[in-house]
């Protein structure tokens, strides 16, 4: 997958913020991706600590871009925009505050189109990167959520896609139905004819509660809106993944038994079942991988190694228009 991505990119390189530019881990991917030329990298950080870290750890980042918060040419302008963007909700004191932090800072560089992308979080939360994006990047028209999915791979097998793993803890029905569609739409960047399952403990009508009718509504909902997208619901996970399972309890369904886009009811099951692929099943899993945002903006586990900030690099940017 990842060679596919990364000649395509070499066709059109990107520009991509890593906004804790002083991390070991960081400089490390910032390093290789510079010398491939498929990914632009920025660098936020003091311009001299970012040097001295990547020297420290026998990095270069000779032709990579340094920018420091505190001192770049063009920060009241970004203040001025960040307080339209705010819309009252923030004084020119606040935006000016929080511009001085990186994430903020590398999120308005994305917002004015200075950077492409933005990978984040090697050392803050989920939440410090995903609201910058909310107040400044914002929804995509008719998005009301941002949402999350994982794409699993295994040698051999069929690439998967999962959502929602880690954002919406408890999503309504109109919510699945936004998290179905995107994450349709993101397993189509990387190659996935999606053929999406919305799971539940029952499979078309076999088990009763309010659970089934959110999963059976909303895939009715996203049948409305994408009539030629594949798509079925409420199944269950052998019904999803087993033709044999797929002739007895659904018979004639399109996806039931080759599913390879699965839609969890809520975050507790799908952090479980992509976790349960990622452990027992021997799948590599790629996220999460954040949608609904009007630019790619990812976030990195707080464990990441270099080689998964390196490989999340590469999806953020296969995903920027």
């Amino acid at each position: 997958m990842f060679d596919k991505l990364i000649e395509k990119l070499k066709k059109n390189p990107r520009t991509l913020v890593f906004t804790e530019g002083t991390d070991k881990r960081i400089l490390e991917a910032a390093s290789r991706l510079n010398s491939e030329g498929a990914i632009k990298p920025i660098l936020i950080g003091n311009v001299e600590d970012v040097k001295k870290a990547s020297e420290e750890h026998g990095f270069n980042i000779d032709n990579v871009e340094i920018i420091d918060p505190l001192t770049y040419p063009e920060f009241d302008e970004m203040v001025t925009k960040m307080v339209e963007l705010r819309k009252g909700k923030m004084t020119e004191d606040e935006c000016r505050s929080a511009l001085q932090k990186a994430n903020y800072f590398g999120t308005m560089l994305v917002k004015i189109g200075k950077a492409d992308a933005l990978l984040g979080g090697a050392t803050y939360s989920t939440a410090d990167t995903v609201r910058p994006a909310l107040q400044l990047i914002k929804t995509k028209p008719g998005n009301k959520i941002v949402s999350s999915c994982f794409i699993l791979t295994k040698s051999g097998a069929e690439m998967i896609a999962m959502g929602d793993c880690a954002i919406n803890i408890a999503p309504s029905e109109d919510e699945i139905v936004e998290i179905a569609i995107e994450t349709a739409k993101t397993a189509e960047v990387f190659g996935i004819d999606p053929k999406v399952a919305l799971l539940s403990y029952s499979t078309k009508g076999s088990g009763k509660g309010e659970a089934v009718d959110k999963m059976r509504n909303a895939t009715a909902k996203v049948k409305e809106l994408c009539p030629d997208l594949k798509v079925d619901g409420e199944l269950q996970f052998d019904a999803a993944v087993s033709p044999v399972v797929a002739e007895t309890k659904c018979k004639g369904s399109l996806v039931a038994g080759y599913a390879n886009t699965f839609i969890f009811p809520e975050i507790q099951s799908g952090n479980i079942g992509y976790k349960i692929a990622q452990r027992l099943g021997g799948y590599e899993a790629y996220g999460p991988i954040l949608q609904g945002l009007n630019a790619p903006i990812n976030d990195l586990s707080r464990g990441c190694n270099a080689l998964e900030v390196y490989k999340m690099a590469i999806i953020t940017c296969a995903l920027a228009k």
